[in-house]
């Protein structure tokens, strides 16, 4: 390979694999988009949550917090001090307030300019309060815990997003290209549809193409999820426009962001950066960040109840002097206590922080949940749906059984339809061709002539001077005997595409092929039962006796055939009412009306299909099987979680509500307890980046049990 030659420098542009980029949906425009944004309606532009920047950049936040403790550690300490006067620890306590107040009130006052009302001017009152009533160590403190608390939260927060973010690493920012005879290196926006880019070895690939010159083994886990490197080889016509293919065989195609092996290759352009299967998976994961769960529904619902009652119950409070014998003064120091311990900070984050860790979780291991509602969906399932034909099989057609009769060996029985089948293009011909070279290596295949295909019934062909017929039995009629004929028919029955073969007027003999189920399919099946999917069912539009051969095989629980595809809706439908949440498992093109109809609808093999990204609720990007069962595990880790998160942050305000009232807990350990449990749910939340019930592991259980 020469080296490039290279023309002006290339800038480097943040963010230049994820270009095009787009606001979510406008419905969840309100969602939450960090740690303390709990009110409902606000709108923030930023693109990574609200991130406070400032004289120290991105961590100012946490430094302002910081100079708050040590001023508040200080004017406290200095009251020890005999003879000091008193105004040397209020100085302190005044600037502990601006730097721990600064980014709360800058919320607070945003939020009001705009018509909204948030936590963090609850927590502001609250501040103030304290020092209206000379409690200006208690006012400090609360706003020291609460600063600090945030910079935390949005520190957690950011770990979660990390995880989406390092997706628009994946793909380098320049590509080297080959145009009017030369190389160049330019930026990956700059490529256009049908360049060639030379990708060097053991080098990331910068744009989705197909290869066109040079052979490789490529790592797709970025991508797909899928451990093994996949093998990559020159499309038959370089010269096509493969920009419009909706499929593209998986030898041929190379996606962004993946890795090359150990050789050379030469790659035509099929997707603009901005276009690209990496650039639109990393749009549909910050959409989905956005997208609330029906906890988070009600959640917010139960905040735009639970707020406005404790503004009743503080404004109550503050009035009890009128009641119960005790200054005004304690009255409103308990009404700031409850005002600080009723606020659901914890309450606002524990759904979002979850979504936001199983999302980042899934992304990683090829897996793209587009949501809180479709992640939490699946794990509450108890039914799957899935359709055969390249989803718990194979796809395609292979040649299972070779049957000579009379005195013809085997090999002259294949070497004789291999001269027929390797002219044409049909894709059981090319199955029986495949098959039958895998077992005849190098034996010589005779010369065919006069092939003419006879359109839904088989071909015919002259070898060595005699008619050969290779067909299915309509292509007979009636001239096939009893005792073959019910070969044929028992074939049939276990699942196989038959094909007989006749040379002149003698049947000598019969090639059975099938579409074989995926050899992970059994174990994958028994790990989604494990994981508690109590009902598995098939649907196929082949023959119910297939059906039945295929699920025997596999071992799923039941099996409808001769569905067209509007049965499988009704099907779909069907289990809907009786099930009450079903997900619908296909390729997302032809199952596409049926998944709509399910609670959750998930593609298999959607990095390769544009269809199955916009369709799909959940996208397994590689063709992978495997990846349902890591999928829905997370799933039901995060719901599981989600419930935590729940009992933790409700737990506490239950208790701390009742305490303050009763003067037991002050302003203090409100805000400690407050501050405590908003960062327990976001780190519990956290644990789901290190779920790790993935491929390797199913792979290893799948081993162990083939042993």
């Amino acid at each position: 390979m020469t080296s490039a030659v290279k023309g002006e420098p290339v800038k480097k542009t943040a963010g230049s694999s994820s270009d095009g980029i787009k606001e979510g949906k406008s419905e969840a425009k309100n969602a939450p988009k960090d740690g303390h944004n709990h009110k409902e309606g606000d709108d923030h532009d930023e693109e990574e949550g609200h991130e406070h920047g400032g004289i120290f950049g991105k961590n100012t936040e946490m430094i302002f917090a910081a100079i708050c403790g040590a001023a508040l550690g200080a004017g406290w300490g200095l009251t020890f001090v005999p003879g000091l006067p008193s105004w040397v620890s209020l100085s302190l306590y005044i600037i502990a307030y601006f730097f721990g107040g600064f980014f709360t009130a800058r919320e607070a006052v945003q939020t009001i300019l705009k018509g909204g009302f948030e936590i963090d001017f609850l927590m502001l009152v609250a501040a103030i309060g304290a020092a209206i009533l000379g409690s200006w160590a208690e006012g400090a403190l609360l706003l020291f815990l609460f600063s600090l608390g945030h910079s935390l939260e949005h520190y957690a927060m950011a770990k979660a997003r990390k995880s989406i973010a390092a997706l628009t690493s994946l793909a380098p920012p320049t590509a080297l290209v080959s145009r009017n005879g030369k190389q160049e290196e330019i930026r990956i926006e700059e490529l256009v549809l049908g360049d060639i880019i030379i990708i060097k070895p053991n080098s990331k690939i910068p744009a989705d193409g197909v290869v066109v010159k040079g052979e490789s083994s490529v790592n797709q886990a970025p991508i797909t999820g899928e451990s093994v490197p996949v093998d990559k080889s020159p499309v038959p016509d370089a010269a096509k426009d493969y920009s419009k293919e909706a499929s593209i065989k998986p030898q041929y195609r190379v996606f962004a962001g993946t890795i090359n092996g150990a050789a050379a290759l030469e790659v035509k352009v099929i997707k603009e950066a901005k276009d690209s299967t990496i650039s639109r998976l990393v749009k549909m994961v910050n959409e989905a960040e956005k997208q609330k769960s029906p906890t988070q529904l009600f959640t917010d619902k139960f905040e735009k109840f639970f707020v406005p009652a404790v503004l009743i119950l503080v404004t109550a409070l503050c009035f009890a002097y009128l009641v119960i014998d005790e200054p005004f003064s304690k009255s409103f120091y308990r009404a700031m206590s409850v005002l600080v311990a009723a606020s659901p900070c914890a309450l606002a984050i524990s759904t979002p922080s979850a979504v936001l860790a199983g999302v980042a979780r899934a992304a990683r291991g090829g897996v793209l949940i587009k949501g809180g509602r479709p992640l939490e969906d699946l794990g509450s399932l108890n039914a799957i749906a899935l359709d055969k034909t390249g989803t718990l099989t194979e796809g395609k057609p292979q040649l299972t059984n070779a049957i000579p009769f009379d005195k013809i060996t085997e090999e002259e029985l294949l070497t004789l339809a291999v001269a027929v089948e390797k002219l044409s293009d049909h894709p059981l011909a090319e199955a029986i061709v495949k098959g039958a070279m895998e077992k005849l290596k190098n034996a010589k295949i005779p010369e065919a002539h006069n092939v003419k295909g006879i359109t839904g019934r088989g071909v015919q062909a002259e070898v060595g001077g005699k008619k050969v017929l290779i067909g299915n039995k309509a292509l007979f009629e009636k001239s096939i005997p009893d005792g073959l004929l019910k070969q044929v028919e028992d074939l049939e029955k276990q699942g196989n595409t038959t094909m007989l073969v006749k040379r002149d007027k003698d049947f000598i003999g019969l090639l059975a092929l099938m579409d074989v189920p995926r050899k992970e399919a059994k174990h994958v099946l028994a790990e989604l039962s494990g994981l508690g999917i109590k009902k598995m069912i098939m649907l196929t539009g082949d023959n119910q006796q297939v059906a039945d051969s295929v699920a025997k095989q596999i071992g799923i629980t039941e099996a409808w055939g001769d569905l067209m595809p509007e049965d499988k809706v009704k099907a779909v439908q069907k289990l809907d009412r009786s099930e009450k949440m079903v997900a619908m498992v296909g390729d997302g093109v032809n199952d596409a009306p049926a998944m709509a109809k399910s609670t959750v609808g998930i593609a298999m093999g959607a990095a390769g299909s544009d269809v199955a990204l916009e369709t799909a609720d959940i996208a397994l990007m590689g063709d992978k099987l495997e990846s349902l069962p890591f999928a829905i595990g997370l799933s039901r880790k995060a719901k599981g979680i989600i419930k935590q998160n729940l009992w933790i942050s409700l737990g506490v305000v239950a208790a701390l509500i009742p305490l303050t009232i009763l003067g037991i807990a002050s302003i203090g350990p409100a805000v400690v307890a407050h501050e405590g449990s908003t960062l327990l749910v976001v780190f519990n939340a956290l644990r789901l980046l290190a779920y790790n019930n993935d491929q390797k592991n199913t792979a290893k259980a799948k081993s162990r049990k083939d042993a």
